[in-house]
């Protein structure tokens, strides 16, 4: 009895250890089921924390000062290229492992039973992810980030397609106050670092730590992971390990590797810093993060459609799957058994056609404005590749929710279509756009200036 009752004391007593239950299901633990994606986040953003305090002290948020800070830091601090680099590559790092998270979560049907909030509290936490990074993108202070913050900011005044169509930009401008309070003014200068700097350091890594606190909390009180629904009932012990020393091996496990692999790619990759910024000398191809690339594309077609409407409904959607699916026999099972595995790639496949083909229309013949010149700007912003393929995936998941009488299959179907368009839209962007936003098959390619 004493040794049994050792380690749930060890973990009682313990605030590390008290963040998880004294037994967790061994379905819970298999390395295919959350490949430690959670875990891994968090990690991450401990690096990027660490890193990040290191780098502040050397740093100063002045466009006088701040491009030589960094490269202060890079050539003379001792260590600081090392610890630029992680803090760098930590920060991309998360943004590939919280869609990789967001991933396995939706496709296993975690955000069923009782787990919607903690649905929503990831959500929110990749929308603080996007935004801690592209902060910090701007604080280097060189052409990269000048520029690529420059065209972020005009995708926050997107609404000014509208309101200038209807005539009321100047008594009603939306799209002109995002981008005030995002930079301060109509271009990037002092006003959008000291923003940028405060985000960065202050109010998005604050409200990250809560955010993963309650994520955190919120997994041990909904029960543990998710598991499917035949080891709901599971209340014995033959099916459960004690978190300590299994569980707390498997994470000190995971940890080296996340420090090993940042700490490889730091050696071998240094993190970009150009020339310092100088607003006279824009960019071509001018080009937002990465990250963000793909609304970019979007926005070649649509300012409003491509910047506004479409993030904006995808956003809806994420936030109201947890309570337009609740089908709670498909939890813990990845793609909802083999109905909806042929669900997803189906719409893959359908995602992947659509979308090529409009790139490829677009590309070889150009669009309504290059058909008909004198065309009203309405119509440019209602049709174009960023509204049909919204609509028609909208439809699909609509037509499958009906046939199959599934709220689960139609999530099933619009969640796979409408990432694979932001993939292939960001692929797009990052290795086809060129100067002019025009298409290249190489950078082999672009015109000698």
């Amino acid at each position: 009895m004493e040794s049994t009752k050792k380690p749930s004391g060890i973990i009682n007593r313990n605030f590390f250890l008290h963040i998880h239950a004294n037994r967790v299901h061994v379905h819970s633990m298999k390395p295919t089921y959350t490949f430690g994606l959670g875990i891994m986040l968090g990690f991450l953003f401990l690096i990027m924390l660490f890193t990040g305090v290191i780098l502040m002290i050397y740093y100063t948020p002045s466009v006088e000062t701040a491009y030589q800070s960094v490269k202060d830091i890079v050539n003379v601090v001792p260590g600081g290229r090392i610890i630029r680099n992680m803090h760098r590559w930590a920060s991309q790092g998360m943004i590939i492992v919280v869609f990789l998270h967001l991933l396995r979560v939706f496709y296993t049907g975690s955000y069923l039973g009782n787990r919607s909030l903690n649905w929503v509290i990831g959500v929110v936490l990749l929308i603080i992810i996007l935004l801690s990074n592209f902060s910090g993108y701007l604080l280097p202070w060189d052409q990269l980030a000048f520029w690529a913050v420059t065209i972020g900011s005009n995708i926050a005044a997107s609404a000014r397609e509208l309101t200038d169509l209807l005539g009321i930009t100047n008594a009603f401008d939306p799209g002109g106050f995002l981008k005030k309070l995002l930079i301060g003014g109509e271009t990037v200068g002092q006003p959008a670092l000291s923003r940028f700097f405060t985000l960065h350091v202050i109010l998005l890594p604050v409200s990250m730590l809560i955010l993963l606190g309650i994520h955190f909390w919120r997994i041990r009180k909904d029960g543990g992971l998710s598991r499917p629904v035949r080891y709901a009932e599971d209340k014995g012990s033959t099916n459960k390990w004690y978190a300590w020393p299994v569980l707390m091996w498997t994470e000190l496990g995971l940890l080296l590797l996340v420090v090993v692999g940042v700490l490889f790619i730091a050696l071998v990759a240094d993190a970009p810093l150009l020339e310092q910024a100088n607003p006279s000398f824009p960019e071509n191809p001018a080009k937002s993060p990465w990250y963000f690339l793909g609304i970019q594309e979007l926005v070649s077609y649509s300012a409003f459609a491509g910047g506004l409407l479409i993030p904006v409904l995808y956003l809806v959607f994420l936030f109201s799957i947890p309570y337009r699916d609740r089908e709670d026999k498909y939890v813990g099972q990845w793609f909802s058994g083999k109905t909806g595995f042929k669900v997803v790639w189906r719409s893959a496949a359908f995602s992947f056609l659509l979308v090529v083909l409009q790139l490829i229309v677009l590309i070889r013949f150009g669009w309504l404005r290059d058909w008909f010149p004198g065309i009203s700007q309405w119509f440019v912003m209602l049709i174009n590749p960023a509204t049909i393929t919204g609509g028609v995936f909208i439809m699909m998941a609509e037509i499958i929710r009906r046939r199959r009488q599934s709220s689960r299959m139609a999530a099933l179907a619009l969640f796979t279509s409408t990432f694979m368009a932001l993939v292939i839209f960001t692929v797009v962007g990052i290795w086809f756009r060129g100067p002019n936003w025009e298409f290249f098959w190489s950078v082999n390619q672009w015109p000698v200036i």
